[in-house]
C-alpha cells in the first residue's frame, strides 16, 4: 500500500546520528525512504562533518544537550528555518567508562549525574523548548534498551539511568495531554552491534550470549530497532502513548532453553 505510514512530507528533528551503526542513521535513511524530511543535530562540528556525509541534502545543527542554552538557542535557529515539525527522534547516550566498570555501589556521582543528563534529562530538557514548533499530533521517540531490571555487570549504572527515561515517558505524556496529542514512546532493543556499544568493556561477550538464548539464533539488527522507531513515530501508531516496545526477538522468553541449560550443567 502506497504510503501506509503517512509519513510522505512530514518533517523530522533527529538527535543522535554518529555513523552508519547508529540507529537513528537507520530511522533517517527509512524516514526518507518514505519521502519524509529528516534535519539533524549532532553534538560538535567534529561529527557534523562526518555525519553530513551520510545525508549530505539535509542540514545539520550543533547542540551540547549538556548545555540548556544551546538547547535554548538550537530551537531558535531551527524554529526560524523550518517552523513546525512532525516528529522528534531523540537517540542520545553517554556514559563515562574510562575507569573501568566498576561494582555498582562505587558508582562515581559525577559520572552518574553526566550520564543522566545526556541520555535521560535530554529528553525532557527538548520537549520542552521545542514544544511550540511541533504539530499538535507529533511522536517523540527516545532509544531505551529492553530490560532495566537485569542487573547485567558490564552495562554499569546506565540500566538505572534508561530506567529513568522509561519512566520519564509517562510524565511527559500526561504533562503534553494539557495543550496537545503529542506523544512520547521508546523502542527499547537487546543487545546491538554499534559504535556505541563497542565500547562497553565485556559487551561483546553478552552479545555472543544473547545469540544463544534468543530463539531464532540470530541477534537484533540496527535496522529492526530502527523500523520500530519509524513506525512510532508515524501516525499509524497513534493510540500508543507512553510505552517501552521491546524489540529483542524473544529473548525475554528464552533464557531456560534446554540447549543452553545442558551445556551449563556439562561444563560444571
Amino acid at each position: 500500500m502506497s504510503n501506509f505510514l503517512q509519513l510522505s512530507g512530514k518533517r523530522f528533528l533527529i538527535f543522535g546520528v554518529a555513523n552508519k551503526k547508529s540507529i537513528a542513521y537507520s530511522v533517517a535513511k527509512m524516514l526518507q525512504e518514505e519521502n519524509a524530511q529528516t534535519i539533524f543535530v549532532v553534538k560538535n562540528e567534529t561529527i557534523r562533518e562526518k555525519a553530513s556525509k551520510f545525508f549530505p541534502q539535509s542540514p545539520f545543527f550543533c547542540c551540547n544537550v549538556e548545555n540548556e542554552e544551546e538547547i535554548v538557542q538550537l530551537r531558535q535557529e531551527i524554529g526560524d528555518q523550518f517552523g513546525c515539525f512532525d516528529g522528534i527522534l531523540h537517540s542520545l547516550a553517554f556514559a563515562d567508562f574510562t575507569e573501568g566498570i566498576k561494582p555498582f555501589h562505587e558508582t562515581p556521582k559525577k559520572a552518574f549525574l553526566q550520564a543522566l543528563d545526556i541520555s535521560c534529562f535530554s529528553l525532557t530538557s527538548i520537549a520542552r523548548y521545542f514544544a511550540d514548533i511541533l504539530s499538535p499530533q507529533a511522536s517523540i521517540v527516545t532509544i531505551s534498551i529492553s530490560t532495566t531490571r537485569m542487573a547485567s555487570e558490564n552495562y554499569g549504572y546506565m540500566a538505572p539511568i534508561k530506567a529513568a527515561l522509561d519512566s520519564s515517558l509517562a510524565f511527559l505524556s500526561k504533562s503534553f495531554s494539557s495543550f496537545s496529542q503529542i506523544r512520547f514512546n521508546a523502542v527499547a532493543p537487546g543487545l546491538l552491534k554499534t559504535s556505541a556499544s563497542a565500547g562497553i568493556p565485556g559487551y561483546l561477550d553478552s552479545y555472543l550470549y544473547a545469540e544463544k538464548v534468543i530463539p531464532r539464533g540470530r541477534a537484533i539488527e540496527t535496522e529492526e530497532a530502527a523500523s520500530t522507531a519509524v513506525f512510532l513515530l508515524s501516525p499509524r501508531s497513534s493510540g500508543i502513548v507512553a510505552q517501552k516496545i521491546i524489540v529483542d526477538a524473544g529473548m525475554e522468553i528464552n533464557y531456560f532453553d534446554k540447549n543452553i541449560i545442558q551445556k551449563m550443567n556439562v561444563s560444571d
